[in-house]
């Protein structure tokens, strides 16, 4: 059955589900099937299945089972006249991510209730454990490079930080529910004014995002990974929101619950105050910012630390490890409400961060391509090429005339006096990434001919092999 199409595997995993009221795992799927289907591919099939409506599923992780739809019933268990398909925005998911969703979209009552797993938390080690895996951590680096990575912690944040205000205090926001649109917060937060006919809860929650921005980005020393800056950053964003004003900026002493999951978080005071110091402290821990800042939107909000306004104080801390380097911020604009939701139920009841990577790595590339053209504008002309852009050429010229090798000394060595002292350090620069970019296509700039430049290349070969 190899040859068997897409559409034709669907077909026959429904069937083998279909001869199973009682319900069948995976692999018994897989094994009655007859199909030649890898695992990821078994489980995106099976997702879409149930996106489909032609199945359901129950149970987490090695547990999960498939049943069959019965008539007139939807996947979720429910009469399907009453089943509303959702129809909105969502964003590209894995086959992992897939059957995450699959598992948060039945209802409460076919989901097992769960409670707080240490093992979660135990089962991760800084530096050596990873979320996010290498080769994807490359590309996030690459992707969030600014003009601004050599330059002092927070100089990139606090060059864009008018645009950032607006697009991270709307979309974290609207993350709640919050009903600004982005003009609206644009004006709210640039002249005051309050939209007309949004209530007073929302405005507030606009206004402590500026503030918790602001927090971390005037002051570097702030923008760290520690206990005092997480609950200064709850203090911020819950000002004015808490049932108990007393509660913000505070451990929670209570025990909580999350609307739309059977999650129970930890209830005992004293351990959860203990668990937040090790949270912190494994999160201070993680060298590489793209892994810190998805271990915060992680863990933060599965410890729920605080009565409320977790998950908005783990967004803000994710953009810590940014600021600090340099990056390109997380600014959260266009994730789609019901992915967010979604991957963070699945955090909560299956202790499973596929889908949650999926938004995160979605909502980092969307928001690199929001700052790319606000990165190319603050990258300055060069007035040092221009003004010196003969002698550029004529230094350049002679070094390779005279067979010099590209470090800093033999080109001090051939700058005229044209160089201003203040200018040489930079000019020397210029010249070195010149040098070391010359091939026979752009030597002709220089006035080099391909003879020249190639026994110069071949002096530095023979060099470096001494």
């Amino acid at each position: 059955m190899n040859s068997v199409k897409p559409q034709q595997e669907l077909d026959v995993l429904a069937n083998v589900i279909a001869r199973h009221p009682e319900g069948v795992n995976a692999q018994e799927v897989l094994q009655e099937s007859g199909l030649a289907l890898q695992r990821r591919s078994l489980q995106r099939r099976l997702a879409v299945l149930v996106e489909q409506g032609r199945i359901r599923v129950q149970g987490q992780a090695r547990a999960v089972r498939y049943f069959p739809v019965l008539q007139g019933e939807s996947p979720s268990g429910v009469d399907a006249s009453s089943a509303k398909m959702e129809t909105g925005p969502y964003v590209p998911t894995s086959a992992e991510g897939e059957a995450i969703k699959a598992y948060v979209r039945q209802p409460r009552h076919l989901r097992k209730p769960v409670v707080y797993r240490t093992e979660f938390l135990e089962q991760y080690h800084p530096n050596h454990t990873a979320y996010l895996p290498l080769k994807l951590r490359e590309q996030l680096h690459a992707l969030g490079r600014s003009p601004a990575e050599q330059t002092p912690a927070g100089t990139f944040a606090r060059d864009i930080l008018n645009r950032l205000l607006i697009d991270l205090s709307w979309a974290s926001s609207q993350l709640e529910g919050n009903t600004y649109s982005r003009l609206d917060t644009a004006r709210l937060i640039e002249f005051g004014q309050a939209a007309e006919g949004k209530d007073a809860f929302e405005t507030q929650m606009i206004l402590n995002h500026k503030q918790a921005i602001e927090f971390l980005v005037h002051s570097p020393e702030q923008a760290v990974v520690s206990q005092d800056t997480i609950v200064a950053l709850h203090a911020l964003l819950s000002d004015g929101l808490m049932p108990d004003p007393a509660m913000c900026g505070r451990i929670r002493s209570r025990a909580v619950e999350i609307g739309g999951s059977v999650y129970l978080p930890v209830a005992l005071p004293q351990r959860l105050e203990e668990l937040f110091g090790i949270v912190v402290g494994m999160a201070a821990e993680i060298e590489d910012p793209f892994e810190q800042a998805f271990f915060l939107m992680v863990h933060l909000p599965y410890l729920q630390p605080f009565e409320d306004v977790n998950k908005r104080v783990s967004r803000l801390a994710a953009n810590i490890p940014f600021i600090r380097h340099n990056l390109c911020p997380l600014s959260f604009i266009d994730v789609p409400q019901q992915a967010y939701v979604d991957a963070m139920i699945g955090v909560y009841e299956l202790n499973q961060v596929d889908l949650l990577r999926d938004v995160f790595v979605w909502a980092y590339e969307r928001s690199c391509q929001q700052y790319v053209a606000v990165q190319q504008s603050l990258v300055p002309p060069d007035i040092l090429r221009l003004r010196y852009r003969h002698v550029l050429g004529e230094v350049i010229a002679a070094v390779v005339r005279s067979g010099q090798p590209i470090n800093a000394a033999s080109v001090s060595a051939m700058l005229p006096a044209s160089v201003q002292p203040e200018d040489r350090a930079h000019f020397t620069q210029l010249v070195l990434k010149e040098l070391a970019g010359l091939h026979a296509g752009n030597a002709v700039r220089f006035g080099l001919r391909p003879l020249e430049l190639a026994g110069w290349k071949q002096g530095q070969t023979q060099t470096q092999s001494q």
